[in-house]
């Protein structure tokens, strides 16, 4: 009887009956399959937390790829916004007036106010307060007249090519018995951009305060 017969003429549900070659065999295989399977189960779980972090990595990269990507086929946009932002400040600036502009726009300003039929009692520029790249340049004034002629003055105000802002406003009776005749008080703002020396001069005072020289 060949080997192939022997296999066939056992009865799997008798191993007890077997020849000792076919018990032993079926031990064999038996355990082969048990250490792979254990030996499967053990590798697996030892590196299956570095196989997420892998794809974990993997899922993060991808994602950055994607944010570069869009960032690189819209660049030419952003480009293009850059450049409309630059245009829009520079029409801002150009409200602005220079250092050498300031005493005409106060001019302008103080004439709105008569033309308007205003009598001015008071017209007094307060100390300017510098900012980033510009400045503010308050003016204290007091003025009488009518709401018509008040309102004729804002308007023009309103008009004028350079950026004016007024605020703290505040209107009360000039007298007790003119009751058309009001006393407008305001704070009008003006402003003014810096040149380099002195946005220089700030970028240096903020740097001074953020770094103090040792033992000053």
């Amino acid at each position: 009887m060949n080997l192939l017969e022997e296999l066939r003429s056992l009865d799997p549900s008798d191993p007890g009956r077997w020849p000792l070659a076919a018990r032993a065999g079926a031990v064999g295989v038996c355990f082969l399959v048990l250490t792979i399977v254990l030996g499967y189960i053990f590798v697996w779980n030892e590196q299956r937390p570095e196989l997420q972090r892998h794809e974990d990595t993997e899922q993060t990269l991808r994602q950055e790829f994607k944010t570069k990507h869009a960032k690189a086929a819209n660049l030419d946009v952003y480009k293009q916004q850059l450049k409309d932002i630059e245009r829009s400040f520079g029409a801002l600036l150009r409200q602005l007036p220079g250092k050498t502009e300031v005493p005409n726009l106060l001019v302008d300003i103080s004439q709105t106010g008569l033309s308007a039929g205003l009598e001015e009692k008071l017209f007094q520029p307060q100390p300017e307060q510098k900012r980033d790249f510009y400045a503010e340049l308050p003016i204290k004034i007091t003025l009488t007249g009518s709401y018509h002629e008040f309102g004729e003055f804002v308007s023009g105000i309103a008009a004028l090519p350079r950026i004016v802002t007024l605020h703290d406003i505040e209107i009360k009776s000039a007298t007790k018995d003119a009751y058309d005749q009001l006393t407008l008080d305001l704070t009008a703002k003006t402003y003014r951009y810096l040149d380099e020396d002195e946005i220089a001069a700030i970028d240096a005072k903020k740097d001074a305060m953020h770094h103090p020289r040792p033992g000053g």
